[in-house]
């Protein structure tokens, strides 16, 4: 059995909980009884849609070491004897969280930003873990409950922990970063994401600046040079409890500075200096935006006293995860296309992006580049425009086609040749048929949009029509 992740008496030292006599220990954590392990403390959390409390049967039955739950929903399990009573069980959970950072000796990173904070976190759990055992958040599980179930997770034993961060509010980060306590505060850049709830880029500024506000003493604060909003997160980093500020980017003042940048279809190249000292490395997934976020990497590894070599080399190693840069070969007869599942989310700077890297991909004679785009959300009276302003990308990266789903998207649409323009639709659901019949051999084709445009059924739909492998070589330059 594996060594327990929490005992019964650090738990009620934690959160003051009335126990049931059948608990000793937990060796993991959980809100979800899709993905609960046996051994693991089942938290009955209320969401947005669903209330913990409904599953707690399903997850003692499953193997949960225990069920924390609240004390007005007790009375309907009194026939367990497996339950942590607690008056509230989110902030029971955050209770376990801070428990679990003040056992810790590990030296601890938090990355925000308004785009590349999952990616960037993948990195540095994969820099970091070949130097310590390395704790992160799954996912992007990086909100008011992502957090502090990432950080009850952590073992005691834990020598690096890499948190991601997330906001679409003021003030939201502040408790978060509060839990956290990071040796190492990251801000990957500052973009109108979530601009629909801030009365400028400025105030989106000063959200991610609070991740600053958490770090230990003497801390290290972590700032994209590059950045239109760079002396707004330093003034943020100089007010807080940072004893140092280190810069990244293209910027001439960057203390990680990436002189060149080589982006090819599968991987991209990085010739940097770090402090003035040279370094050249491999990433092992495309995009510009990740070859400079991996700087940022670079800046909070060198601020924990890592091993920069091994960093380095662990970026080969790197692989978009599914719905952020995916790559599978699509099999149509003897022939093939690439589909690239960029579907998890958008924003104006990530689909800049994400064109970028399909306008990267070398095609065959009669080959096309396919973009599949639904609505990207919360940019309030901007978005129209925003959704417009993409036209120019569109024609610089030499895409052909488009296949366009949801209200917004006929700015786009409307900005681009009448030729360009496979079809308009109000859904992605809509896109699927025509999508797919569309594919030819040779073509490259990218998903995005925001979530809850669901392109990932455009994705579903590719794969399914055709199988699908993944690849780390589809269609090299």
């Amino acid at each position: 059995m594996s060594s327990p992740l929490w005992t019964l008496d650090e738990i009620l030292a934690a959160t003051g909980a009335r126990v049931g006599g059948g608990f000793a220990q937990a060796t993991g954590a959980s809100i979800d009884t899709r993905t609960l392990e046996p051994g693991d403390l089942y938290f009955a959390i209320k969401g947005d849609v669903h209330d913990g409390h409904d599953f707690v049967a399903a997850a003692l039955e499953k193997g949960a070491a225990a069920a924390v739950v609240s004390e007005d929903k007790a009375p309907a399990f009194k026939e367990s004897d497996r339950l942590i009573i607690v008056p509230d069980v989110l902030e029971a959970m955050r209770q376990l969280g801070r428990a679990a950072r003040r056992r810790t000796n590990a030296k601890i990173v938090a990355i925000t930003g308004s785009v590349g904070k999952t990616g960037t976190k993948e990195a540095m759990r994969l820099a970091l873990a070949r130097q310590g055992a390395t704790h992160a958040s799954v996912a992007s599980y990086n909100n008011h409950w992502g957090v502090p179930l990432t950080l009850s997770r952590m073992p005691c034993e834990t020598a690096f922990g890499v948190f991601e961060i997330g906001m679409n509010h003021a003030y939201e980060i502040l408790p978060l970063t509060g839990m956290v306590r990071p040796h190492v505060a990251v801000i990957t850049t500052v973009e109108p994401v979530h601009i629909e709830f801030f009365p400028s880029l400025w105030g989106i500024a000063d959200a991610k600046g609070e991740i600053f506000s958490g770090l230990e003493p003497g801390g290290t604060a972590v700032i994209n040079r590059d950045n239109a909003y760079f002396e707004r997160m330093r003034a943020h980093a100089t007010a807080s409890p940072a004893g140092r500020v280190v810069t990244f980017g293209e910027h001439e003042a960057a203390d990680i500075r990436a002189h060149r940048i080589i982006v090819k279809p599968d991987h991209s190249i990085v010739d940097a200096t770090i402090f003035g000292q040279p370094l050249t490395y491999r990433i092992g997934t495309a995009g510009r935006h990740i070859a400079l976020n991996s700087l940022s990497v670079l800046a909070a590894s060198h601020a924990l006293g890592a091993d920069l070599a091994l960093v380095a080399l662990s970026f080969a190693e790197l692989k978009p995860p599914v719905g952020r840069g995916e790559r599978t070969m699509l099999a149509l007869g003897d022939d093939e296309a690439l589909l690239i599942d960029e579907s998890y989310n958008a924003n104006p700077a990530s689909m800049r992006a994400a064109f970028a890297n399909l306008g990267a991909v070398e095609l065959g004679r009669g080959a096309r580049r396919i973009a599949v785009l639904g609505d990207m959300k919360e940019l309030g009276e901007t978005g129209p425009r925003l959704h417009a302003e993409l036209a120019e990308a569109v024609e610089a990266n030499r895409i052909d086609l488009l296949f366009a789903a949801g209200p917004l998207m006929q700015n786009l649409v409307d900005a681009l040749p009448k030729a360009k323009v496979a079809a308009h639709a109000e859904t992605s659901a809509e896109l699927v048929e025509a999508v797919c019949a569309a594919v030819r051999p040779g073509d490259a084709i990218t998903v995005k949009g925001s979530l809850s445009m669901k392109m990932a059924l455009v994705v579903k739909a590719l794969k399914e029509r055709y199988g699908a492998s993944p690849t780390a070589n589809a269609l090299k330059g």
